[in-house]
C-alpha cells in the first residue's frame, strides 16, 4: 500500500506505521459508502481548508 501526503505542494515524508494507520483509516471510511465498490485500487482525497 503506497499512501503520499502533500501540504500546500511540499511532499511529507511518513513512515511505514504512519503511512498504514491513515490507509487504514480511510478505506475504512470509504468502503461503508454504499456508492462506492470494494475492494477499491485508488482512493484520492483532497482537503482544502479556508473560507467556503
Amino acid at each position: 500500500m503506497k499512501v503520499e501526503l502533500v501540504v500546500d505542494g511540499k511532499k511529507i515524508p511518513l513512515n511505514k506505521f504512519v503511512q498504514e494507520f491513515l490507509a487504514g483509516a480511510v478505506v475504512g471510511m470509504v468502503e461503508t459508502l454504499d456508492s462506492v465498490e470494494t475492494p477499491s485500487k485508488h482512493i484520492e482525497l483532497k482537503i482544502e481548508q479556508g473560507k467556503e
